[in-house]
């Protein structure tokens, strides 16, 4: 293909559609492959699958592949999903919530999303799906953004207690942070301090890819 070739040198956007939540969706070839952006920041792919795969391999590919049902909340392209399917092997269960319809069909479209056969996409907010779901997890990964914003509630004790409640014993959260002021840096630090519970160990990888935190909760019983 073509454009594919013409992309490692320069990228070549294929798709663009407005988004209410994210001003605007796109799919792009860039070295080699396909990735999906918002207005200003990487979505799916590239750098944000990079992030995430690092989170991933600091947690364990054996052990998350021993692992029964994964939740992740913010799905977007897919490409987390993508790994722990193609590079990790995982054959449990895997729930996706994305709170955009619009963004799974491109997901469908492009990358496929809708071949996986152990992925059940829900679409809803990821708020109140966390409040509503009676399921129990091993690994739960937020990956939560509109453009580069982080909703307010990611870091609400409400909704962290409410999350760990939700995990299985040993279970891990995998929670994906962007850090573009010193605000946020300070955001972080103030989470990371303040979470006080003996049932659970908490720890950062920082400045991946120059922007990203990776926040790793793991419950010790």
């Amino acid at each position: 293909m073509l454009k594919k070739l013409f992309s490692y040198f320069i990228p070549i956007k294929i798709f663009k559609v407005n988004s209410s939540l994210s001003k605007t969706i796109e799919v792009t070839w860039a070295n080699g492959e396909l990735v999906l952006d918002s207005e200003n920041t990487n979505y799916s792919y590239g750098s944000l699958q990079r992030i995430l795969r690092k989170g991933l391999k600091h947690i364990g590919f054996e052990k998350i592949a021993k692992m029964e049902h994964v939740l992740v909340l913010g799905v977007a392209g897919g490409s987390v999903i993508k790994t722990l399917v193609d590079e990790i092997n995982f054959n449990g269960k895997i729930t996706g919530v994305e709170i955009d319809p619009g963004i799974i069909t491109i997901a469908n479209e492009y990358f496929k999303l809708n071949e996986i056969q152990n992925l059940e996409i829900i679409i809803d907010d990821a708020f109140e799906f966390v409040l509503k779901t009676k399921d129990r997890y091993d690994l739960i990964i937020i990956d939560i953004f509109q453009d580069t914003t982080m909703p307010n509630f990611l870091f609400e004790e409400f909704f962290v207690n409410r999350i760990c409640y939700l995990l299985k014993s040993k279970g891990t959260i995998l929670f994906n942070t962007m850090c573009l002021t010193a605000a946020h840096n300070s955001r972080n630090k103030t989470y990371i301090e303040e979470f006080n519970d003996n049932h659970y160990q908490i720890q950062s990888i920082p400045r991946i890819e120059r922007h990203n935190e990776l926040i790793i909760i793991n419950k010790t019983a």
